[in-house]
């Protein structure tokens, strides 16, 4: 019963620390300036933190596996929350949000999604951002209708450049600091560089364990991600075909894909997106978390404080977490649950451990 007292007091808490959301239709920007975009990323982001692994690439094979449930139960547009790496931009190019805000604990994260931004950029199409993203010579011939499969597969025949590698590098620099005016700081740049070397280093055989900090037996490579498909036969990764790409490169040419650097349970990152949302009358359709609350869940109240976060977030019927559990009852496997079901657990008591939250997802 105290818990449950505790629980309703923060979500009152919580619910007025918001601005009431009118019935009008959204006014999320179509654009946003550069000024603006640098604007939100500090003026969202927290304090770098940490997390023991190096999360260069994803390691969730499955992660397409929600998507026609996604698709069937939520509208477009709206904005999309996620966590990670480039596992969000095959939900982007599936959802097709308005806007997208990626949140980590790390800063490392956010500069590697800055990488990625100046990539889609300069990229024209698929092969460019290959190319571009691991320092391979451009491959002919190759097609708009080229598979993932082909596309990948003929970068990983190509070997490293180190001549291209610095001339990209220096590209890319110049794009987020000169063409874009951010004001990264020397260790940002070498941060940069050093996500990017890693990309060159190891080419599309980037798995989740590069770094030397996790064990996974036999981990899903970059070629891996980008040809899985959703369990259906349908290969969704954004890198699947030219319309997904143009999806994502789209959202970050106008500046709409927002990487920031906070705490799931802080006390201001989600808070910020949450009040960007809501004075904008946009609501979350969905939010990734990976399997982020499994962590949460051993630190204390961390779990709780990530919950009162959700409460500021503006979220409807048709808004979802996609989560991936990792654990003996359910192997490696990608999840939904609503966003107000989880919720109104919390505030009924009736969440307590990581499994509570597993087993009320499908």
């Amino acid at each position: 019963m105290m818990q449950r007292r505790y629980t309703v007091a923060v979500l009152l808490f919580a619910a007025i620390l918001v601005p009431q959301l009118s019935q009008a239709a959204d006014d999320l920007p179509a654009k946003l300036s550069d000024s603006e975009f640098w604007q939100l990323i500090t003026g969202i982001s927290e304090p770098n933190g940490r997390f023991q692994y190096e999360n260069f690439v994803s390691n969730e094979f499955t992660l397409q596996s929600v998507i026609p449930s996604l698709k069937a139960q939520t509208k477009p547009a709206g904005a999309y929350i996620g966590v990670g790496p480039e596992q969000n931009f095959t939900y982007i190019a599936a959802l097709h949000p308005k806007i997208a805000f990626i949140i980590d604990i790390r800063r490392q994260n956010l500069l590697e999604h800055l990488m990625y931004k100046a990539i889609f950029e300069l990229s024209r199409n698929r092969s460019d951002l290959v190319s571009l993203l691991f320092s391979r010579k451009r491959v002919s011939p190759l097609s708009v209708s080229s598979t993932a499969g082909e596309l990948l597969t003929a970068y990983s025949r190509v070997q490293g450049d180190r001549r291209l590698f610095d001339q990209n590098l220096r590209r890319i620099i110049h794009r987020l600091t000169i063409d874009h005016k951010f004001p990264l700081s020397d260790e940002d740049r070498n941060n940069i560089r050093y996500v990017y070397m890693t990309f060159f280093s190891h080419g599309p055989a980037l798995d989740y364990t590069v770094g030397g900090f996790y064990t996974f037996d036999d981990p899903p490579t970059y070629i891996d991600l980008m040809t899985a498909d959703d369990g259906q036969g349908r290969m969704r990764s954004f890198l699947a075909t030219e319309e997904n790409f143009q999806t994502v490169k789209t959202l970050e040419t106008e500046n709409l894909l927002i990487p920031v650097v906070g705490d799931f349970a802080g006390s201001h990152a989600l808070r910020e997106i949450g009040r960007f949302l809501a004075a904008h009358h946009s609501r979350v359709t969905a939010f990734y978390l990976s399997n982020v609350e499994r962590y949460l869940f051993n630190a204390a109240d961390a779990w709780r404080n990530f919950y009162v976060n959700v409460a500021i977030l503006p979220y409807d019927f048709d808004s979802f977490f996609i989560r991936s559990v990792f654990d003996a009852s359910y192997g490696s496997a990608s999840m939904l649950s609503r966003i107000d079901d989880i919720m109104t657990a919390f505030s009924e008591g009736r969440l307590r451990t990581y499994t509570d939250v597993v087993h009320m997802s499908q």
